[in-house]
């Protein structure tokens, strides 16, 4: 009775893990169709074009001849396979697919696959680059008059915290002839 019962227990656990692969291929197909449509294979573009301008701005910088622009050529295309060995969707990919899967339900990626594919969903994804963008310069601005405040409270905290000077030694007096 015994054996019998470890069988079917063995068979149970097979079957329950069969289910959990299942699962877990499902949720994990769910993130990739929500990554796709978020266009998160896009996410390194912006770096990608930020290399290419370091590279263009340094060739500019040199006074190198027209005559030489290959050799830039030959280092950005250098710069994009380095990036793409860190960075590149298929590196970058598996990550996002745990991040996604671990802080959305199956059905919540499914929910917000649906909600995506709408027209709303639509002129989020076209627009929330553009809007992000724009925040984060409204913030930049704001935040330009706090600066000068705020390095003049670190510097009185650093000035706070420094140990206090050692008094001068006082000057012998002067011997007479």
């Amino acid at each position: 009775m015994t054996r019998l019962r470890a069988i079917c227990t063995a068979v149970a656990l097979v079957c329950a893990s069969g289910q959990v692969f299942a699962d877990t291929a499902s949720h994990n197909a769910s993130a990739e169709s929500f990554l796709m449509m978020a266009h998160a294979d896009k996410l390194g573009t912006p770096v990608y074009m930020q290399v290419q301008q370091m590279f263009a701005q340094r060739f500019e910088q040199t006074k190198a001849p027209e005559a030489k622009r290959a050799v830039l050529e030959t280092y950005q295309a250098k710069a994009n396979a380095a990036l793409d060995q860190a960075i590149g969707w298929p590196k970058l990919k598996p990550d996002m697919v745990k991040l996604y899967t671990d802080t959305f339900t199956e059905q919540e990626l499914k929910d917000l696959v649906k909600f995506y594919q709408s027209p709303l969903g639509k002129k989020v994804l076209e627009k929330m680059p553009a809007v992000t963008q724009q925040s984060a310069q409204i913030t930049q601005q704001k935040l330009e008059s706090a600066v000068p405040v705020v390095n003049k409270l670190l510097s009185d905290m650093t000035n706070e915290l420094a140990p206090p000077k050692a008094a001068a030694p006082a000057a012998a007096p002067a011997k007479k002839p």
